[in-house]
C-alpha cells in the first residue's frame, strides 16, 4: 500500500503539469472576448439585475453619487453640431468680461498694407505760436494772465502806462488840430450866416475854407501817426471824442486777422511764456509774452529718399494716413483718416532722411478752473511726443481681415475661435499677412463667411484651452514680437 500510494502521486502531477498553461490561455481568451462584447451583454444584464433589486428598494431614499451629474451626458458634445470637447470652451458671463471678449462676423473687406516710419509731434511754424510785443513804450502796471492759462482772442493781457515823450507829443498835436478844426468850422458858419449883401467879402470865406482843408489834411496825417505808434482805431477815436490824452493802454490777445490766421482756426491760446513782470519799463518792440495754439499740429515723419515716390503718391491721391501713439501700458492708439500736408524738397545730407508732415487735429482733454472764469487746459497731443506714421503702399480687395487679437498663435499654428451656441470652438486657419494691428486670413474655407468669431481675447482663449487639456500654456502664444 505504501508503495502504491507513493507511485500514484507523481503520476497525477505529471498528468496535470502540461494542462495548466493551456487552461490559463483559455481563461485569458474568454476574458478578452467578454471584455470585447461587454457593451452588448453588460447593459441587458445590468438592467435585469436592477429590475430584480428595484422592488426591494422601493420606498427607500437613494444615495446620490457625487460624480453622477443629473442630466449631464459625459463624453458627448452637448448637442452642438461639429462640437469637440477638446477644442471647445464654454465661457461664463464673468469670464467674457474678464478677457474683454468681442465677437463679430467674418466678412470680406479691402486690406491696406502700410509701411511704418518714425515720427514726432510738432507745432506748425508760423501758425501755432504768436509773439506779443509792446507797440508803445511804457511801464507795465498790470498783468491779467499767468503762464499756462487759457487765453481767448481779445482777452486783456497787460496794462501799459505810456511814458514815451514822442507819443505824448503826438497826442497833444492831434488834440490841438482837432480843436482848430472845430474853431474854423464855427467861423465859416458865422460868416455864411450874415445876410447883408457885400458886408463880408467872398474872399474871406474862401480863405477860411482853404484853412479848413489844410487842417483836415493835418488831422488825417496825425491820426495815421498815432496808429503807427501802436494805438488802435478805437483808442484814437477815444482821444478825438473825449479830448483827453491816453495815459494807459491795454494790450489784448490778437485776433485772427492780426496774425494771419483764418477764421476756421481756433480762437483759443495758451500763454506759454511771460517775458515781463509788473513795474518793468519797456520800449516799443520789446517782447511781452508768447501765445501758442495747439488746436492744429503737425506730425513730422522721417522717411528715406527711396520712399519719396510713395509719399508723393499718397499725398497726391490724398490717401488716408494713420498715426500711432504708444501708451504707457504697452498698448498703442491709432489715429486714422489723416492726410499728408506736404513733403520737404530736400534730403538731409548726413542722415539721408526725407521729412514729411501730416496734419493732426487736436482737442482739449482736461480744463481746470483755478479762479472764476480762468482755466488751465491740457491738450491731447503735445509737441515733442514720439509717434509712428503708417503710410499706405498697397491694397487688396475681397480679403478676410480681422484684428490681431482675433488670432491666437501656437507654434506654427494659428487659430480663431468660432462661436457655437454657448461655446467657442477653436478653428485652425492659414495666415497670409500679419502686422501689429490686423491679420489677413486665407479664404480657403477653413472659416466660413458670415460665421461669428471672437474678435478679441483669442490669446486668452488659447491659454484656457491648453490649461483645460492639462498642458502648459505658451506665454508667448499669440504675441507678435
Amino acid at each position: 500500500m505504501e508503495t502504491n500510494t507513493t507511485s500514484v502521486k507523481p503520476t497525477l502531477l505529471g498528468s496535470l503539469s502540461w494542462k495548466w498553461p493551456i487552461t490559463l490561455l483559455v481563461v485569458v481568451a474568454l476574458g478578452g472576448v467578454a471584455a470585447a462584447f461587454q457593451s452588448q451583454w453588460w447593459p441587458p444584464l445590468e438592467r435585469a439585475v436592477k429590475g430584480l433589486v428595484a422592488p426591494e428598494s422601493q420606498g427607500k431614499s437613494k444615495k446620490r453619487d457625487p460624480h453622477d451629474h443629473e442630466g449631464h451626458d459625459h463624453g458627448h458634445d452637448h448637442g452642438h453640431e461639429g462640437h469637440e470637447e477638446s477644442n471647445s470652451l464654454e465661457l461664463s458671463r464673468q469670464a467674457k468680461a474678464n478677457i474683454g471678449l468681442k465677437t463679430g462676423k467674418v466678412e470680406l473687406s479691402t486690406f491696406v498694407r502700410y509701411t511704418t516710419m518714425p515720427a514726432m509731434v510738432m507745432s506748425r511754424p508760423g501758425l501755432s505760436s504768436v509773439s506779443v510785443t509792446a507797440s508803445l513804450g511804457g511801464r507795465v502796471t498790470k498783468l491779467y494772465a499767468i503762464e499756462g492759462e487759457e487765453i481767448r482772442t481779445g482777452d486783456p493781457l497787460f496794462d501799459l502806462r505810456l511814458a514815451h515823450e514822442e507819443l505824448v507829443q503826438a497826442q497833444s498835436d492831434f488834440l490841438r488840430t482837432t480843436e482848430e478844426i472845430v474853431v474854423v468850422k464855427k467861423e465859416i458858419a458865422r460868416l455864411e450866416s450874415v445876410q447883408l449883401p457885400g458886408a463880408i467879402p467872398g474872399k474871406t470865406i474862401r480863405e477860411r475854407e482853404y484853412e479848413l482843408q489844410r487842417l483836415n489834411a493835418v488831422f488825417n496825417a496825425q491820426r495815421q501817426s498815432l496808429l503807427l505808434h501802436g494805438l488802435s482805431e478805437e483808442q484814437v477815436d477815444q482821444i478825438h471824442e473825449t479830448g483827453q490824452l491816453l495815459h494807459t493802454v491795454t494790450v489784448r490777445a490778437p485776433a485772427h486777422e492780426e496774425v494771419g490766421r483764418g477764421l476756421e482756426e481756433s480762437d483759443t491760446y495758451v500763454l506759454r511764456k511771460l517775458y515781463v513782470k509788473q513795474g518793468q519799463y519797456l520800449n516799443a518792440g520789446d517782447p511781452l509774452c508768447e501765445l501758442v495754439d495747439y488746436s492744429q499740429l503737425y506730425v513730422q515723419g522721417r522717411a528715406f529718399e527711396h520712399d519719396a515716390d510713395k509719399l508723393v503718391t499718397a499725398a497726391r491721391e490724398r490717401r488716408p494716413i494713420a498715426v500711432i501713439r504708444e501708451n504707457g501700458d504697452n498698448t498703442a492708439e491709432q489715429i486714422d483718416n489723416l492726410t499728408i500736408a506736404y513733403v520737404e524738397n530736400e534730403v538731409e545730407p548726413d542722415s539721408r532722411a526725407l521729412y514729411f508732415y501730416v496734419s493732426l487735429p487736436n482737442e482739449v482733454v482736461f480744463r481746470q478752473e483755478f479762479s472764476p472764469g480762468r482755466f488751465f487746459v491740457t491738450w491731447r497731443f503735445k509737441p515733442g511726443q514720439q509717434m509712428a506714421v503708417r503710410v499706405p503702399v498697397d491694397q487688396k480687395k475681397n480679403q478676410i481681415v480681422v484684428p490681431v487679437d482675433a488670432v491666437a498663435r501656437d507654434g506654427v499654428e494659428y487659430y480663431v475661435f468660432q462661436q457655437n451656441g454657448d461655446h467657442f470652438d477653436r478653428v485652425p486657419v492659414k495666415v497670409d499677412y500679419r502686422d501689429r494691428f490686423s491679420v489677413v486670413i486665407a479664404n480657403d474655407g477653413s472659416i466660413k463667411l458670415g460665421s461669428v468669431i471672437a474678435m478679441a481675447g483669442a490669446h486668452q482663449l488659447q491659454m484656457a484651452l491648453k490649461n483645460k487639456a492639462g498642458g502648459g500654456a505658451d506665454p508667448h502664444a499669440g504675441h507678435n514680437h
